[in-house]
């Protein structure tokens, strides 16, 4: 239903005949009753607990229109919170008789947002349309390219000590800073078997969930962000070394769900999620530690410096400051949204820094940078 069909319909049925700007929700759930117009369950929930936060039992005009067009801002959301009767209590836990798809769509809604009205607006609005095609493409295309090296090389563990792997046009190498496109590209490629199947995993088990519920545009924008500030933050930071892999945006994505899970504590319902907490953080230390291993201690004779640890810690910035914004703006407008501007105004200065660094720090202090291979 569109915003002039509902127009349209509160005019003829003089919902509002003094033009108060307000309409009461028992008489507009009536309607809709009535009329068999399709609106989710959900929304009539939600459209009873916005009554509750009015003194008079109404609803404003404008958050009737936004529940129905599916938008939610953060007034609109105070208004839920506050509402004096809350929400029916049965949980999506309770929803009979549920195929395959829907169970797993309940069970992301249950692992990735911290509140029982944002599950169930997630459960009835989710549609399989489009799917969360952007880190199953990046993770099928990191596969396909690692299989290529590996085949091409007949290596497949630490393949960075291979001389012509360096060779590689997606590698990130401190010589060919000019190439601009290989701060992004060397996502795409992996220090072994070991790296790429840590980095797949967290990608499917974390990224996919999170791009489910908040979307492509926001989930490979925080990706991306976290791959760009790794290789920029070790051209800053490590400037002999180069950078392979796409570490700096799995952190950048677990950083923001992990921070996300124990700012919402009380309210997140997955399983075992202390338990899950310590797991995912043992690990993501253990893979920093063996990056560190290899960068200053390579178990191999090496040609030149091995790829930098720094990205890994620059994407878990990225998570915990953009990342977190993000995941905390369920359905909501983030220009609309005084932090996520300050988040965009630090790494866009962040970013201006990272520029001028790489146009002419490496000149004036001299850098002694390995020969591009």
């Amino acid at each position: 239903m569109d915003r002039s069909s509902l127009l349209q319909l509160i005019q003829e049925q003089q919902l509002d005949p003094e033009n108060t700007g307000f309409i009461g929700a028992e008489t507009f759930a009536g309607l809709v009753h009535s009329h068999e117009l399709p609106l989710d369950p959900t929304k009539l929930d939600m459209l009873v607990a916005l009554a509750q936060s009015n003194e008079r039992g109404q609803v404003c005009y404008q958050e009737l229109v936004d529940l129905i067009s599916s938008k939610r801002s953060s007034s609109f959301k105070r208004a839920i919170a506050n509402g004096q009767r809350a929400l029916p209590q049965d949980g999506l836990l309770d929803e009979p008789g549920l195929g395959v798809y829907k169970r797993f769509v309940r069970y992301v809604a249950y692992e990735i947002l911290p509140c029982e009205v944002d599950r169930r607006w997630y459960f009835y609005r989710h549609r399989s349309c489009p799917p969360p095609v952007f880190m199953a493409s990046v993770t099928l295309a990191q596969i396909i390219v690692f299989l290529c090296y590996g085949a091409r090389l007949n290596k497949w563990v630490l393949q960075t000590y291979h001389p012509e792997y360096m060779k590689s046009p997606l590698v990130y190498h401190p010589g060919h800073r000019a190439r601009a496109w290989r701060f992004l590209t060397y996502m795409f490629m992996h220090v072994g078997l070991e790296q790429l199947g840590f980095n797949a995993l967290l990608q499917l088990m974390i990224g996919v969930p999170l791009e489910m519920v908040h979307g492509v545009l926001r989930i490979s924008l925080l990706y991306l962000a976290g791959v760009l500030a790794g290789s920029l933050t070790v051209s800053i930071t490590d400037m002999r070394a180069p950078v392979v892999g796409g570490s700096g945006g799995v952190y950048a994505l677990c950083s923001a769900h992990l921070a996300n899970v124990v700012m919402n504590w009380a309210g997140m319902r997955c399983p075992y999620k202390l338990l899950r907490m310590v797991l995912a953080l043992v690990c993501m230390s253990s893979e920093v530690g063996r990056a560190v291993w290899l960068r200053f201690s390579p178990p191999l004779p090496a040609s030149g410096p091995q790829p930098s640890f720094m990205a890994h810690l620059a994407g878990a910035v990225v998570g915990v400051s953009m990342g977190l914004t993000i995941l905390r703006s369920y359905e909501e407008r983030l220009r609309d949204q005084c932090g996520w501007w300050v988040v965009l105004l630090a790494y866009g200065t962040f970013l201006l820094f990272a520029i001028f660094w790489n146009v002419f720090a490496y000149d004036l202090l001299g850098a002694d940078i390995p020969p591009p291979p």
